[in-house]
């Protein structure tokens, strides 16, 4: 309750007023001039808002602080208990040295000066003998018989009736590569065909179940692993195509193709090769041989294509004079390469087999142009230098020596092994090792008087010059009902091992015994003289 004083009554003035007061104004008639005594009135509340709050309220901000997330981490390690031992040996006991007795030294003088001649004479004796060259101690188990390690197939390829056509060993020598198409008549270039691998150091290996199956659109006729990629692998196609694979990628395996370009072989191709690089010896490109006369270079581009980097072309006015190829008829000229093999001591020389017969000394150097009527992305040149005597049919295989710079084999469709000398055309040997036809030669990377043939009458037959120029030294029967073999191949890196494929649709790995794998004593002696006589 609130009680307040009229204003009026303020007004009062002197002991009238005081008086007034004190009487509470009743002395005085009330009227209406006149304010009335003090009463008490009762008003409503008052209130006043707060200033200092309201501002403390609009200053008032709200604030939150987290922190950043805290890493943890779980480590344990485990201590070696070590421990520390020793053992204390007894003291040595001196060891007393024998007395020498006394030598008569004028009398052991006198002998050493009288046997002195009859010992040096000896000596040079053992000095010049070559009864241990090439001897290499070997304490691996000897081998005596050649025994069939595995048996390997693709029972698809084999239900299409394909042939094994080429066998190649990757460059660790564990891993065993075929291609399958066809090498009889018929137009094969359409027919689905297959690249297999199979590691053969692979624990539980499944002869009937490769450990890389590659399909491919056309019959592949020849196969090459790169030298040092071991999961690399040209091949040439019916259709004139080379193509390189991956076989440790099963889902996109292609790596490079020619495609269907101008560049591309219009015939099949029977051999790829790769070549290192002139100014990249790191570096590999691959080289095609086909019956359509060109012998190609090709190196791995953009895109996952092959470039054609050069090319060579034979034509029948560019072979030597001494080549007697029957008159093509009028505008055929090319004359057709089937095979191809490398020197091992000149990278630029090799020998090409052809379809006439003839082996052909060849040089990657040759200037001068080809007559090709083709065209090509790059010039074409003749490679052509020297014509070798012929086979009696078209030359299946050709295989440099690495032993010898100058000696090569031959193989061809009239059963005959010709070993020729670089440096004459006349073979230096002739062997007849088939009545049918003979499909490949390869001489042994280890033993240098050694080769091996693949004939067909389903033999591989081993020959060791050493012992023998006429007649094997050992047959092995790959096909019981004498279908051809077609392809063969030693394993550089595992010596022992050698590689068949068969018009069966089978490879078989064979172990050669010792006697092919270990050099006997003077055989690149007896090489030399043999290449020696001949070419005198």
């Amino acid at each position: 309750m609130v009680t307040r004083a009229r204003p009026s009554l303020l007004c009062l003035a002197g002991s009238a007023g005081a008086e007034t007061l004190a009487t509470g104004g009743a002395t005085g008639v009330e009227g209406p001039e006149r304010p009335g005594p003090l009463q008490d009135e009762t008003l409503g509340v008052a209130s006043v808002p707060s200033q200092w709050r309201g501002v403390q309220g609009i200053r008032g901000e709200t604030k939150s602080c987290q922190t950043a997330s805290i890493a943890t981490a779980e480590a344990s390690a485990q201590t070696r208990k070590c421990a520390d031992a020793e053992v204390q040996t007894e003291a040595p006991e001196p060891v007393g040295v024998p007395s020498v007795p006394w030598n008569d030294g004028a009398r052991l003088a006198a002998f050493l000066r009288r046997v002195e001649v009859m010992v040096t004479q000896e000596l040079n004796k053992n000095w010049q003998s070559h009864a241990f060259d090439g001897f290499e101690v070997n304490w691996a188990e000897q081998q005596q018989t050649v025994t069939c390690l595995h048996t390997l197939g693709y029972p698809p390829a084999q239900g299409q009736g394909l042939h094994v056509t080429s066998v190649s060993w990757n460059s660790t020598g564990s891993v065993v590569a075929c291609a399958y198409g066809r090498l009889d008549d018929g137009d094969w270039s359409t027919l689905k065909s297959f690249v297999c691998a199979w590691n053969l150091d692979r624990r539980g290996l499944n002869p009937q179940q490769p450990s890389a199956v590659v399909e491919v659109p056309s019959a592949v006729m020849c196969l090459a692993f790169h030298p040092t990629q071991p999961s690399h692998v040209a091949g040439g196609l019916y259709s004139g195509e080379v193509l390189v694979w991956d076989i440790s990628r099963p889902e996109d395996p292609l790596l490079w193709r020619t495609g269907l370009t101008d560049d591309t072989h219009t015939d099949p191709v029977y051999q790829v090769v790769w070549l290192p690089e002139p100014r990249h010896s790191h570096r590999f490109q691959v080289l095609s041989v086909a019956t359509d006369g060109k012998v190609l270079l090709w190196q791995g581009a953009g895109a996952g294509r092959l470039q054609l980097s050069a090319g060579f072309a034979l034509a029948v006015q560019q072979l030597p004079r001494n080549t007697k190829l029957k008159k093509p008829p009028r505008g055929e000229t090319e004359v057709g390469a089937t095979a191809v093999a490398f020197s091992s001591f000149d990278p630029s020389l090799f020998v090409l087999g052809t379809e006439g017969g003839y082996s052909l000394k060849c040089s990657l150097a040759a200037e001068e142009a080809a007559l090709a009527r083709t065209p090509s992305s790059v010039p074409l040149r003749a490679p052509a230098r020297f014509t070798f005597s012929p086979h009696g049919g078209p030359v299946y295989s050709v295989s440099c020596s690495p032993f010898h710079r100058n000696l090569f084999l031959s193989a061809g469709t009239d059963g005959h092994v010709h070993l020729y000398s670089m440096l004459q055309a006349q073979p230096l040997t002739s062997l007849q090792l088939s009545h049918k036809y003979l499909f490949a030669v390869r001489w042994s990377p280890v033993r240098p008087l050694v080769f091996a043939a693949a004939s067909g009458e389903g033999d591989v037959q081993l020959f060791d010059l050493q012992k023998s120029s006429q007649k094997p030294t050992v047959s092995i029967k790959q096909t019981q009902d004498e279908s051809p073999v077609y392809c063969l191949e030693f394993n550089r890196q595992q010596t022992k091992l050698l590689a068949a494929g068969d018009a069966k649709g089978t490879v078989k790995v064979w172990q050669l015994s010792t006697e092919f794998t270990e050099q006997g004593p003077r055989e690149t002696e007896d090489l030399d003289q043999l290449a020696a006589e001949v070419a005198a």
